[in-house]
Order: C-alpha cells, then structure tokens, then sequence
C-alpha cells in the first residue's frame, strides 16, 4: 500500500496522527426555506412559511437536495486572494456574522498567514465585488483565521452542530479550488477524529479533522463543509496526496476542522483579536517510538501534575479515546476547551496502569 501525506496550504507536508473514526446517531434535522418562483435562489425560513413569490422547500432529513443547498450556501462563501512579499495565493472562507457596516470571513490561517504583517488582502462575493480586507486575529495551532470587511449586511452562513453528524451522511464542500469561485463538490463524512496534523514547525497545526470525500482541491482551504440542511459543519482545510506520486488535487480524502471545534477560536478572535489553546501541561518524548504518547516533563503547577500523573507515564487514551503517538495525544487535548476537565488514562512508570482526571490549563495560542 502507497504511503500518505495530508498537505496543508496545499504545499507542506503533514501526516495523518493515528486513525480513529466514530459515529454519532442524531438524526439530521430539516431546515425550511423559500425558493423564489423567477430566479430559483433560495432563502432561510424564519418561521417556516413563504410569501406568494417563493416556494417553500425542505432542506436535511434523509436526503439532501444539491441543488437547493448549493443555492443557499454559495452567496455566504467568498474567495479570498492574498498579495504579500512573502508569498501570494488564493482560498476561501465563509461570512460568519454581519451588521449595517461591517462583516467577518471565516478561513485558515495558511490562506492568509503570508500577510500578517504586510501585503494585501482581497475577498471576492459571488456577484463580483471585490473588498479590502484585513485580518483580525489568526491562530496557526487550529489553522484559523477571521478577516472583517467594511461591508454590512451580506449573507451569513448558517451554522451546524459538528457534534451530530455522522459517518455516511452527505456534505457539500464550497469554495474556490484554482481560483474557480462557487465551486461546490458533494460527497459522504468518510470519518469523525481523525488526527490530522499540518503545516510547518513554526507554524504546526493539530486538527481532530472531520475526513470526507467531497472532492477538495488547493484553493477550497478556508471555504465551508456543510450539512444536508445546507448548515456548516466544517472549514476545509487539507488534502491528502500519494507521497511516491506527482498529485496535488483531490484524491478523495479531504479534511475539515469541525465548526463546533472552529467555533470557540472564531468568537475569542472576533472578541479580543487572540485565542486560546488547552494544555495538559506536559512535554512528550519526541523520540518515543512505542504506542502511545510519553511524557517527557510535567509543567510545574500544570493539570497533570496537579491530577498527580507520574514523570515518565505513557498516555494511552484520553476520555476513552486511545492515543497511538503524541501527535494524536495533542490533537485530541486541543478539541476541547481550556478548562475542561478530561479523563487520562496512562501506563505508569512503575507498571500497571491508571486513570487520572485532569482540568486542562490554557495558554494564548500566538
């Protein structure tokens, strides 16, 4: 079997952290909206009717309607160009909120990283206009980052719970792969957790990635994974290529940073222009080479030496969830929120094993 690598940015190289794919059983809920009779668009339903001029439609439940979905979630999704010294390209992202002035794009943080300290940076609407944009704040650890514009009332993307999807169930992806804007690609959720890592050492990202198959290609990172009610549930961020081969596009293994994940970075950038990141409050032992992750050193006054982890110990799982190297330990620490309180489950120096209930700390991600 041909080796895999994930490619962040679409051109540094990253690896997939262990496999670990779960389901949920929630069933998917049915969002009503309005088509309009002339032009076909579609609108959300507040309240569950349409005036005389559209046509209510269903969208979620067993089936998703591709046709009505891309229609509403294309308008929320803009491409994004970025000119800078340090390098230029182009991606995607997602309105997230908006008022009378001004709005704010969700995208990753690769898509727009070269122009954090200078350089310009442009996202393009689905009918044309083009807006200055700047950066709010960005958080290279999840690979995120929130743009503003001074444009109010543009159209938000409607947000999904990443918790209830489940493997199977049908998304759209969205975006602008080689700068081809409003693109949109269907597929299934391949897998749930899986550890994705990307980008470079002093820009490493850690992603519980939710994996589908909906074909993503280098300009998509940034734009949106969404449900059959046309709902986001993910920010496409990475690809998978053959490691021996010349490929750089879709090969049906496309990740996604889950919104629920997202969402916590999102609104801390949106409030205060930084993030924040959980710690166990350890170091692993980058060359361990069994399964598991071990610690190298605890942090004085961290949450595993208050939890009373022993030096040494060797990290198996972490709230059921088993570890198969550090890169999967750190990847799963930082799909939670600092201050949650997890249970570790390690492999004691002195033999045997133990659980251990740690209150994860919080450091700022930049």
């Amino acid at each position: 079997m041909k080796n895999i690598k994930v490619i962040a940015a679409f051109v540094a190289g990253a690896a997939i952290a262990g496999s670990v794919a779960t389901a949920s059983t929630s069933p998917t809920s049915v969002v009503k909206a309005c088509a309009d009779k002339r032009t076909q668009a579609i609108y959300l339903s507040s309240n569950g009717t349409c005036p005389s001029t559209r046509t209510l439609v269903e969208l979620g439940g067993s089936a998703m309607n591709t046709k009505a979905i891309a229609s509403l979630v294309t308008p929320s999704v803009v491409s994004i160009s970025v000119t800078a010294a340090a390098g230029s390209g182009t991606g995607s992202g997602s309105i997230y909120k908006t008022d009378s002035s001004l709005s704010y794009i969700i995208t990753n943080n690769h898509v727009i990283s070269t122009a954090a300290t200078s350089g310009t940076i442009k996202i393009e609407l689905t009918n044309g206009d083009q807006i200055p944009a700047t950066i709010v704040g960005r958080d290279p650890g999840y690979d995120l980052a929130v743009l503003k514009v001074n444009k109010g009332n543009l159209p938000v993307i409607a947000l999904g719970d990443s918790s209830k999807i489940s493997v199977g169930d049908p998304v759209l992806a969205v975006g602008s792969p080689l700068g081809l804007a409003s693109t949109v690609t269907s597929g299934i959720v391949s897998a749930l957790n899986r550890p994705v890592t990307t980008g470079t050492a002093d820009a490493q990202s850690y992603v519980n990635a939710i994996q589908t198959d909906a074909a993503i290609n280098p300009g998509n990172s940034g734009g949106a994974l969404v449900d059959a009610a046309g709902r986001l549930v993910g920010v496409n961020s990475a690809i998978a290529t053959i490691s021996s081969g010349g490929a750089s596009g879709n090969i049906g293994l496309g990740f996604s940073i889950p919104i629920n994940e997202a969402k916590r970075v999102i609104d801390e950038i949106i409030a205060t222009g930084k993030s924040t990141r959980p710690v166990l409050g350890v170091s692993f032992d980058s060359t361990y080479t069994g399964v598991g992750a071990k610690i190298f050193s605890l942090s004085a006054g961290g949450g595993a030496e208050k939890a009373g982890i022993p030096d040494k110990s060797i990290v198996r799982s972490i709230d059921g969830v088993k570890v198969a190297n550090s890169e999967a330990a750190i990847v799963r620490i930082r799909s939670y929120a600092p201050g949650t309180t997890i249970t570790v489950v390690v492999d004691l120096p002195t033999g045997g094993s133990k659980s251990f209930k740690v209150t994860l700390g919080s450091t700022p991600s930049l």
